[in-house]
C-alpha cells in the first residue's frame, strides 16, 4: 500500500484537487489563508534576507548572520509543537484571523524599524516574532482540513497543497527579490519589500474571517480541555512518544540518521555560499549578493524536484536503507569534490546535486515514516523531526560562524562536512545490523 500511496499519478491529485475546491467553497476560502500566507511568508523572509544578509550598509558578521537564520527556523522547532496542541484547544478560525493580523502588524513594524536604520536587534526580535506567528497560521490551515475535504480527498490535496505552496513561498521570494533589485540594496528598499509582504496576511485574515466561528473545529470538548500546564507537558510526553517510536522502528532510526547529517552539513555550506556571495570575485557563474543566493537556492529546489520523481522509483527497487545509504554516499562525493572548490560555479552545481541527495534521503524518511509508524504516534514523530532537525541545522551553522572565514574560504569547515557524511554512513551501517 505504501508504494502505491508514493507513486501515484500527480496529474490526477491536481484534477481531484480543482474538483474538490469547486465541489466544496469552503477549500477554496483555506486554500486562499494558506498561499495567501506563504507568499507573505517567502516575501518576508527573503527580504528581511536581504537585509540582514546582503546589505551593504549593514555590515553583517558571521554570527549575525547565524542569529538571522535562527530567527527564520528557529521557531519551526520551537514554536511548531506547541501550535499544535493549542490549536485542539483554542478556535481555529478565530487563530486564523488574529494570528494574519498579529504577524502582518509585526512585518509592518519591522518595515518601519528597517525604513529608519534601526539596529539589527529589534529587527530580528520582530521578525522572530512574526515567525513565530506564522506556525500557528500554517498549523492552524492543516488542522483545520479535514473539516472542509472529505476523507478520500486528504492524501491527495495535501500532497498538491505542499507542491504548490512551496512554488508560492518561492514566488514570494522573487517578488522580494525584484523589489530590492529595482530599487537597490538598502535599508530602504528592503524595508519597501517588507511592508508589501504584509498584504499577504491582511488577505489572509480576510479569508479567514469568511467562515463561521468553530467551522474549523475544533470540537466543544477538546477546545475547553487542558490548561497551558497541560500543553506543556503533552508536547513533552509526545516528543518522548516520537523517540521511542523511532528506536523501535529501525527503519525510521536509519531515515533520521541520515536526515540529521544532511542538515547539519546543510547548515555549514549554507554559510560558506552566503559569505562567498557577498565577497568580490572575478568567478561571475551567479550574480552577487541576494540575487545569486536566490540562484543557488532556485538550484537546490530543482535537485529536490529531481529527488521528487526518481524516489518513489529507487525505493521499490533498491529499498529505503539502500536508497539513504545511496543518498549520503552521494552527498559526501559532492561535498569533497563541487563544494570543496569554493567557487561559485562549482557550489551552483553542488547545490543541484545537493538538493536531490538531501531529498532523496527526506522523502525516504517521509515513506517510512508513514509505512514503519502506527497513525497513533506518527504525528508526533513528524514534530520530533522538525524539531531536532531545525535545531541540528541552526546549531551546524552557530559553530561554523564561530571559525569560518569573514569570506568564507574555509576548506577546513568543508572537509568537516563531509567528515559528517561518512559517520552518518557509518552510524546507518550499525543500525543496519540491528535491524538484521
Amino acid at each position: 500500500m505504501g508504494r502505491t500511496d508514493e507513486t501515484q499519478d500527480a496529474g490526477g491529485a491536481h484534477r481531484r484537487l480543482l474538483h474538490a475546491i469547486r465541489a466544496t467553497p469552503g477549500l477554496g476560502r483555506l486554500v486562499t489563508v494558506r498561499f495567501a500566507s506563504q507568499f507573505g511568508d517567502g516575501m518576508f523572509q527573503a527580504a528581511l534576507g536581504g537585509a540582514i544578509l546582503f546589505n551593504p550598509e549593514r555590515h553583517t558578521d558571521p554570527l549575525a548572520i547565524a542569529a538571522g537564520f535562527a530567527v527564520l527556523l528557529l521557531p519551526y522547532s520551537v514554536i511548531g509543537p506547541f501550535a499544535g496542541a493549542l490549536l485542539d484547544r483554542w478556535d481555529r478560525r478565530a487563530v486564523l484571523k488574529w494570528a494574519n493580523l498579529l504577524r502582518g502588524t509585526f512585518i509592518l513594524a519591522t518595515s518601519v524599524c528597517l525604513l529608519v536604520g534601526a539596529p539589527n536587534t529589534p529587527i530580528l526580535l520582530l521578525a522572530l516574532a512574526s515567525v513565530g506567528v506564522s506556525r500557528f497560521v500554517l498549523a492552524g490551515v492543516s488542522a483545520s482540513l479535514p473539516h472542509v475535504v472529505r476523507q478520500s480527498w486528504l492524501v491527495s490535496t495535501n500532497s498538491v497543497l505542499a507542491t504548490v505552496g512551496s512554488g508560492v513561498s518561492a514566488a514570494g521570494a522573487g517578488a522580494a527579490v525584484t523589489v530590492i533589485g529595482i530599487l537597490g540594496s538598502s535599508d530602504r528598499s528592503s524595508g519597501v519589500a517588507v511592508a508589501v509582504a504584509a498584504l499577504g496576511s491582511l488577505v489572509g485574515a480576510v479569508a479567514a474571517a469568511g467562515f463561521a466561528a468553530q467551522r474549523l473545529g475544533p470540537g466543544t470538548r477538546t477546545a475547553t480541555a487542558g490548561t497551558g500546564a497541560d500543553t506543556v507537558r503533552a508536547v513533552a510526553a509526545g516528543l518522548r512518544v516520537g523517540a521511542t517510536a523511532v528506536w523501535q522502528a529501525p527503519g525510521v532510526t536509519t531515515a533520521m540518521i541520515g536526515i540529521g547529517a544532511h542538515r547539519v552539513v546543510f547548515g555549514i555550506d549554507t554559510l560558506i555560499m552566503v559569505l562567498l556571495l557577498r565577497a568580490p570575485t572575478s568567478d561571475d557563474a551567479m550574480p552577487a549578493g541576494l540575487a545569486g543566493f536566490g540562484v543557488a537556492v532556485g538550484a537546490t529546489a530543482a535537485g529536490m524536484l529531481l529527488a521528487a520523481v526518481a524516489t518513489p522509483l529507487l525505493i521499490p527497487r533498491i529499498g529505503r536503507t539502500r536508497t539513504v545509504v545511496l543518498g549520503l554516499t552521494t552527498a559526501f562525493v559532492v561535498q569533497v569534490t563541487f563544494i570543496a572548490t569554493l567557487t561559485q560555479g562549482a557550489l551552483l552545481i553542488g547545490a543541484f546535486l545537493l538538493g536531490v541527495a538531501g531529498q532523496t534521503v527526506k522523502l525516504t524518511g517521509d515513506a517510512a515514516m508513514q509505512i514503519d509508524i502506527d497513525d497513533a504516534r506518527r504525528g508526533q514523530v513528524f514534530a520530533l523531526q522538525d524539531t531536532v532537525f531545525n535545531i541540528a541545522f541552526l546549531a551546524a551553522l552557530a559553530v561554523a560562524a564561530t571559525v569560518v572565514a569573514p569570506d568564507g574560504d574555509t576548506p577546513g569547515l568543508v572537509f568537516a562536512g563531509a567528515a559528517v557524511y561518512a559517520l552518518g554512513l557509518v552510524a546507518v551501517g550499525a543500525n543496519s545490523r540491528r535491524q538484521s
